[in-house]
């Protein structure tokens, strides 16, 4: 029943752009697949119920004929939609060709085209539906149009991400649009030396575990700045690891190192410089998923979802404490 409901929201959601009227992005996707994997998908429709009086309509393109001079142009959101539509190769085949070509734009609409691909990649591991095959293709076209490079960063010190995450030194100025801020960091003193800190990716899937880890303890202390967009620190590692293991492994320590550079790139961004003490974590993972669906909010839901899958469950804990305080 669960997998039915998946497949009839994202045929709802299917109708509508990546975007919300207004331009901000459309979390829809993304919370509904977090609802089932969670075990509330009987609240799927009642939360789109809700969420639909900011859909947008899904905008119409032509196919294109030359990716490389559209890709990062915004403006081109309905060709990138159509050119997703008309490819019919398998999905594995479709992200192992694309992930390279879009993974250093990882920060692309504050991570969302990643994370929306990572839910996507999870729900085609369950079940290749056509509804699901769809959703990774749009997933993929919103990433392309909004996709905006940040120089990834290779790991060759000797901290350990617990260590090195805390290390990154936040902007003098935390204000402005996301790429705005990550724009700056090339200048910031000291932020290339933080990130090149830890030690080698040796064993990515373990390495992305902490990075999910250490920014569920930076958001517990650190989100008192700016809760929202704190959560991306979170979500887009986490959603790398929900598509690592449908890479070829000659993928796996690239994505984790992009991972990382951006989930650093975000605490530089957005965490508050000075640490609050950490919220009392919530008694469970249930209380956490229970908070956060009747809180209702889209990134709430997806930092609890990231949250009660993390491998430091105190940590996930914290911080969903944290997300349904805050956001």
């Amino acid at each position: 029943m669960s997998d039915g409901i998946l497949d009839e929201a994202y045929e709802r959601l299917h109708t509508t752009g990546p975007e919300l009227i207004g331009g901000l992005t459309n979390h829809g996707p993304m919370v509904v697949e977090s609802l089932v994997h969670l075990g509330r998908a009987g609240g799927v429709h009642r939360w789109l119920d809700g969420y639909a009086g900011e859909l947008d309509d899904l905008p119409v393109g032509r196919p294109l004929d030359d990716w490389q001079s559209a890709l990062g142009d915004s403006g081109r959101l309905a060709d990138w939609l159509a050119t997703f539509a008309r490819d019919d190769r398998p999905w594995r085949e479709l992200l192992a060709l694309w992930w390279p070509r879009l993974a250093p734009g990882m920060a692309a609409a504050a991570t969302h085209g990643v994370i929306r691909t990572g839910h996507a990649v999870r729900a085609l591991r369950a079940d290749e539906t056509a509804p699901r095959r769809v959703e990774l293709g749009q997933a993929l076209a919103y990433w392309a149009a909004l996709w905006r490079p940040v120089p990834v960063l290779v790991p060759a010190g000797r901290r350990s991400v617990r260590d090195a995450l805390p290390a990154v030194p936040p902007l003098a100025l935390q204000d402005g649009r996301a790429f705005e801020r990550l724009s700056r960091l090339a200048e910031l003193p000291g932020w290339a030396a933080s990130v090149v800190a830890l030690r080698p990716v040796t064993v990515p899937a373990q390495v992305l575990s902490d990075v999910v880890d250490a920014a569920l303890r930076t958001y517990a202390g650190r989100a008192h700045g700016e809760p929202v967009m704190l959560v991306h620190a979170v979500t887009a590692p986490a959603a790398v690891a929900l598509v690592l293991p449908s890479l070829p492994a000659a993928l796996h320590r690239v994505a984790v190192e992009t991972a990382w550079t951006t989930s650093a790139a975000l605490v530089s961004a957005y965490a508050a410089p000075t640490a609050r003490p950490a919220r009392t974590p919530l008694a469970s993972a249930e209380e956490a998923v229970d908070q956060a669906v009747a809180h209702g909010d889209a990134h709430a839901i997806k930092l609890v979802e990231a949250a009660v899958r993390a491998a430091d469950s105190r940590a996930g804990l914290q911080a969903a404490a944290a997300a349904v305080a805050l956001v």
